[in-house]
């Protein structure tokens, strides 16, 4: 017979560390929030409020009068989705191809796309930068695109090749038996049960995309600036001003926060969907 713990013992080993693991995890974005609404005078003189009666707008209506922060997001947005489109449009095909067919060097290419996540991202920066140069791409969407491609795809097609091995070739066999091509057996039966994974895999994508700062730096310019190489430019040579900066900050990670929330409903869904009826 199994009895329940005391409530105090419970208490003590599970409730107050959980409890503890929680606030470690949430507390530097609760003070953030924090921040960004307090008013710099009040940032300056007392700290950070608080109390909600304290709290102010001024700081989100700086940065958004004040500086280029909308113009840089929609920067980040055409960056993220593209390598979004690009990465999920390769990773799929490929993952496909490594999931349904035997072909000469299959476990080199496995392998190599494994070790490409082994090296630093930094090691990346000057090949990229001087191809991105002899092509004219420098200061362009289309050279983050890539450049974040570069790191999100081998990846996603780990994770989409596991997904998609999951699925019985006996579908693909049974729609091309019925008459479908390998290009619509893929289309109408892989991907609609593979869609749960197709949608993790995006996510991961574009947050990567969108938190990127390194390339984002590097490859882009004035006509290219994204949130995080914007976020970083509000710190100014002699003062921060860190309610601004949290402002940014807040704001900055509004995107990618509400993607995941809006995702997970379908990503839960996804996962009855894909049904097969007897």
């Amino acid at each position: 017979m199994i009895t329940n713990p005391p409530l105090m013992r419970r208490i003590l080993t599970t409730d107050l560390p959980a409890l503890g693991i929680v606030l470690l995890a949430i507390g530097p974005f609760m003070w953030m929030l924090m921040t960004s609404f307090t008013p710099q005078e009040s940032l300056a003189a007392l700290g950070v409020a608080i109390s909600p009666a304290n709290w102010s707008l001024d700081n989100y209506l700086r940065l958004v009068s004040r500086t280029s922060f909308l113009g840089n997001m929609g920067h980040s947005l055409i960056v993220a989705a593209g390598t979004t489109a690009l990465g999920l449009f390769v990773s799929v095909t490929a993952a496909y191809a490594f999931s349904r067919f035997r072909f000469a060097g299959r476990r080199v290419l496995m392998l190599q796309f494994l070790l490409v996540n082994m090296f630093p991202v930094v090691l990346l920066i000057l090949p990229l930068f001087v191809m991105m140069r002899r092509l004219g791409l420098l200061d362009t969407h289309a050279a983050l695109i890539i450049a974040n491609a570069t790191v999100a795809i081998p990846f996603s097609v780990w994770m989409l090749t596991s997904y998609i091995n999951a699925i019985p070739r006996s579908l693909d066999e049974a729609a091309m038996t019925d008459g479908c091509s390998r290009l619509q057996a893929l289309r109408r039966v892989i991907l609609p049960l593979a869609m749960p994974g197709i949608i993790s895999t995006g996510i991961y994508i574009f947050i990567t995309a969108w938190n990127e700062y390194l390339y984002a730096l590097t490859l882009g310019g004035r006509n290219v600036r994204t949130v995080t190489v914007a976020i970083q430019t509000l710190i100014g040579e002699y003062q921060i001003e860190w309610g601004l900066l949290s402002a940014g900050g807040v704001v900055g990670a509004l995107p990618a926060t509400l993607l995941f929330l809006i995702a997970q409903r379908r990503l839960i869904g996804g996962l009855t969907q894909g049904a097969v009826k007897g």
